[in-house]
């Protein structure tokens, strides 16, 4: 291949939107995407307990430095490589590689994040936030020399275009408005656990408003909100923000 292929690793929490970002840098004629190519090495070391384990070792390469040799930094037959990871999912792995990638972090807050985790895994701990993980990756990128976008749910989902023409600017790509919209239903690129996480995801066909959640924090997950809370608030503070309406006339 003649030319240097742009790697960008999302590092994600759980229920984040992080699909439906993948699916619209899917739409980019210039990128291919890979969905959490970490998440097998990522249980076998750790055994955490999730939908479908078993179906998720079969389908994935388990070996994360292997992964990270021949997808994260392998060959791509496009000019952008857009990887969807969670975070959580960086354990036991040699970080060195992230000197060659471009590296994004997208957060939810944890309000609205925690009560969608919970019908998934019932009884979520601060690991599977992803939360802590990204604190310590953003630590670790600025020690890097590097100045890693935040992306949080709530500012994309109110601003769309304003979010997504930030994010590509600061990640050195032209922003394309095809990533506004995708087809509804599963992709070839979805992991095998898709049936289990993205049956929202699945019937859109773009972004969609953000709705915040109204009902009440079930009882026990209050403990967990309250041990979050601190790791999206620094991650918080960094994150892009939507346009408001006189950027965007003058825009």
């Amino acid at each position: 291949m003649d030319f240097p292929t742009h790697r960008v690793c999302l590092w994600s929490g759980p229920r984040n939107v992080s699909t439906a970002l993948m699916y619209s840098f899917r739409q980019r004629r210039d990128t291919r995407v890979v969905d959490e190519p970490l998440y097998g090495h990522y249980l076998r070391v750790t055994g955490a307990p999730h939908p479908a384990p078993e179906a998720v070792l079969a389908a994935l390469d388990t070996d994360g430095e292997r992964v990270v040799r021949e997808v994260v930094l392998g060959p791509c037959d496009r000019p952008v490589l857009f990887m969807k990871h969670m975070a959580h999912h960086l354990i036991d792995l040699d970080l060195g590689f992230l000197d060659e990638t471009v590296n994004v972090l997208l957060i939810r807050d944890p309000r609205d994040m925690l009560p969608s985790l919970a019908k998934q895994l019932p009884e979520p701990t601060l690991r599977d936030t992803g939360l802590a993980r990204q604190v310590a990756l953003l630590d670790d990128l600025l020690a890097r020399g590097q100045d890693p976008p935040v992306l949080d749910a709530r500012e994309l989902l109110l601003d769309p275009p304003g979010v997504l023409r930030q994010l590509c600017r600061r990640i050195g790509l032209p922003f394309d408005e095809a990533m506004l919209r995708w087809p509804a239903g599963p992709k070839p690129e979805d992991g095998v656990w898709a049936p289990y996480w993205y049956e929202s995801v699945h019937r859109s066909t773009g972004w969609q408003p953000y709705r915040p959640k109204t009902a009440p924090l079930p009882e026990h997950l209050r403990p967990l909100l309250e041990a979050c809370r601190p790791y999206y608030e620094r991650l918080y503070a960094r994150a892009l923000r939507r346009t408001t309406e006189e950027e965007q006339r003058s825009a």
